[in-house]
């Protein structure tokens, strides 16, 4: 197994750089370069120099042994000041040590999966927790990151294997190879437990936190949407014009309200004549736009907008603006007039969609693992053949072995573990 060493901390010049080194010859590089090593998990002092001597930099090193440490191998951190040259010659001066080399991304976390230090699931919620940018997103990661839904997945585990060993053991001693062997309340056993695994299937998507809460403006040209638009993500992303047309693309723009991830998409004001080839390219683009949406905020002629579409008079301020008769909003951009509540609606319209926070959020590979695995046990309950139930159970298993990686194939954990920065 060879030794890895990364840059650990954020990209310098920083107040302080870490840089993490794992594996058999760890310890070995720390006494190369801080000249020897301080008491397990305690920071020491040190000055680093390289092979010729020369004085690197003055920071702490930390030496980890293993295997209880974070990679599951001998580990140690060298803190560092956090300029450009300093971090660099460090890493030379590790570079230059037989049996070291520059980690890949996501190799320190996938030999901690390696070594058994998380499962699959944990490292699913480690690589989400590092893309987070909302609360809503940060929360959704830590209950897959802290072991949460894991130990949950150990539990359903344990029982399913304690259910197969009843069918084991009855096919030992039955002829008959039928299920009046096994105890009564066993079909209720299996009933029960492909009940909660089936509830727990129907988990919010992780996707849809990570992209976010959908939401479309449509309307004719000069209806006012791009000015909503910068509105609402607080930013002069769209030009604004009273030429009709000035809008001939689709506008996307992620942000966070109230802790809840939104995309925001501005478009092509909608109108059948008068536009030009490359404003028609942006209105059929608009039109597909309106089926991806989450909810279309629609400032067009009342009842002329997509079903389900949010009537929004908008440019409440202009003298003569068109008026509707049952607008869900009555709203200026410019004075402000109607933004705050047509804020708060659409932070409880996501709550509801995606149901977060307070639910694990789960991955799709994670939501279809969980489905065939209730799907099994829903089969097994009403079987009345041993060998049948039995091959039932061994499904829902080879089910929970996937999800938390006793069987996950190489070619996954690459596009996994790709998703990790170096150094993590």
């Amino acid at each position: 197994m060879e030794t890895i060493f990364a840059l650990s901390s954020g990209s310098p010049p920083a107040g302080i750089a870490v840089i993490r080194v794992s594996g058999p010859r760890a310890g070995e590089a720390l006494i190369a370069l801080a000249g020897s090593l301080p008491k397990p998990r305690h920071a020491g002092l040190r000055h680093f120099r390289d092979a010729k001597g020369q004085l690197l930099d003055t920071g702490l090193a930390l030496w980890f042994p293993g295997p209880d440490t974070a990679t599951g191998e001998d580990l140690a951190e060298f803190h560092l000041h956090g300029g450009r040259a300093v971090v660099a010659a460090v890493e030379a001066a590790l570079g230059a040590i037989g049996g070291l080399r520059p980690a890949q991304p996501g190799e320190f976390t996938r030999r901690a999966f390696a070594n058994g230090r998380i499962d699959l699931a944990e490292a699913e919620g480690l690589a989400d927790l590092l893309a987070a940018e909302t609360e809503w997103q940060r929360r959704a990661a830590m209950e897959l990151a802290s072991g949460s839904f894991s130990g949950r997945l150990e539990g359903w585990r344990e029982r399913l294997l304690q259910l197969a060993a009843e069918v084991e053991a009855a096919l030992d001693f039955d002829d008959e190879d039928d299920v009046s062997g096994l105890r009564e309340g066993f079909a209720a056993d299996v009933a029960a437990l492909g009940h909660e695994i089936g509830e727990a299937a129907d988990a919010p998507r992780a996707e849809a936190l990570r992209e976010g809460y959908r939401v479309a403006l449509a309307g004719p040209p000069n209806a006012g949407k791009s000015t909503l638009f910068n509105a609402l993500i607080d930013s002069e992303a769209a030009i604004t014009s009273s030429v009709p047309g000035t809008t001939r693309d689709v506008i996307e723009r992620s942000v966070a309200l109230g802790g809840a991830p939104f995309t925001f998409v501005d478009m092509a004001g909608l109108r059948d004549e008068g536009a030009e080839e490359i404003e028609t390219i942006g209105i059929e683009r608009a039109r597909g736009e309106l089926g991806r949406a989450d909810l279309v905020l629609w400032l067009g002629p009342e009842g002329e907008g997509p079903d389900n579409a949010w009537e929004i008079e908008a440019q409440a301020d202009r003298a003569g603006h068109a008026a509707k008769r049952d607008p869900h909003y009555r709203l200026s951009a410019v004075t402000g007039e109607g933004m705050a509540e047509l804020r708060a609606e659409l932070l409880g319209q996501a709550r509801a969609a995606m149901r977060a926070p307070g639910r694990t959020a789960l991955h799709r590979r994670q939501r279809e693992l969980l489905a065939q695995a209730a799907a099994a046990l829903a089969g097994a309950a009403g079987q009345g053949d041993l060998l049948l139930l039995a091959e039932q159970l061994r499904q829902a298993r080879l089910a929970f072995d996937a999800l938390i990686g006793r069987s996950a194939t190489e070619d996954m954990l690459d596009t996994l573990f790709g998703r990790f920065c170096i150094g993590k």
